[in-house]
């Protein structure tokens, strides 16, 4: 296993238990308590985790997993949603994209859909998500817009007052929102307020609103609310959504789509 991919998983083993000792990580890793030891350090170094004695803790109990740590859990149903959403756009249209790993694998199937290959512009992309500009800026057929604002580490997204800026001053056909969590009561919902601003605003500017998410986001609750679930017109989730959270999805109005 290379750096760093152990330190993703070292990353992912300390935001869902909150805690690691050593001799556990090295277990579950299949390395060296050496090994161990020099990750846990380094990514001290880094402010990724608090060291302590003979282990390590998280920063605090709504630690959120920077984008770049992240690794590629539920690729498949991600790629899937992704597929689904992309196919709900059509050329020429402008749509909004929110940072985050399932919207990133939207702008990947865009990217790569045939009847997008040509146009003026075949599609209009506003983001705040910095990697997923820079992924489709090659795209000479799309026309990409980036809103200001101060980059957020954690998911590579502009936030802030610059970004409500251009934000108001567009139109968009759609808004496709990554959302860490998507429940019927409380609506989708990011971990940090001044990101779900920005997801906000960008709803807010859009004629209709998509939730890509798999089905490990819904029926969950987060800090920051994005927005009401009636805001939203398409749930775009994996075939092993619950039933039951699908169908109270569908009698609060949102068009739920199983990839």
């Amino acid at each position: 296993m290379s750096r760093d991919a152990r330190w993703k998983a070292l990353l992912e083993l300390l935001v869902e238990r909150g805690r690691l000792d050593v001799e556990e990580a090295a277990t579950e890793l299949e390395v060296s308590a050496a090994t161990i030891r020099r990750d846990f350090d380094r990514l001290a170094e880094q402010q990724m985790l608090v060291r302590t004695r003979g282990g390590a803790v998280v920063h605090g109990v709504s630690y959120e997993l920077p984008l770049r740590y992240k690794t590629a859990r539920r690729v498949s149903e991600k790629q899937r949603v992704a597929q689904a959403v992309a196919a709900l756009v059509a050329p020429g249209e402008a749509v909004g994209l929110t940072g985050g790993t399932t919207t990133t694998e939207v702008a990947r199937a865009l990217a790569v859909r045939a009847d997008l290959a040509s146009g003026t512009p075949a599609l209009t992309v506003v983001t705040n998500a910095l990697n997923i500009a820079n992924e489709l800026a090659v795209r000479p057929q799309f026309k990409i817009v980036v809103t200001g604002g101060v980059a957020r580490a954690q998911s590579y997204e502009l936030i802030g007052p610059l970004a409500d800026g251009v934000l108001g001053q567009v139109t968009l056909d759609v808004a496709v929102l990554g959302v860490v969590a998507f429940d019927v009561t409380h609506g989708a919902a990011a971990h940090d307020e001044a990101e779900a601003a920005i997801n906000r605003l960008l709803c807010e500017r859009a004629e209709r609103v998509v939730v890509a998410a798999d089905s490990s986001k819904l029926g969950r609750r987060a800090f920051a609310r994005i927005c009401a679930t009636e805001s939203v017109d398409t749930l775009v989730t994996d075939g092993a959504a619950d039933p039951d959270l699908v169908r109270q999805f569908e009698e609060a109005g949102v068009r739920v789509v199983l990839a």
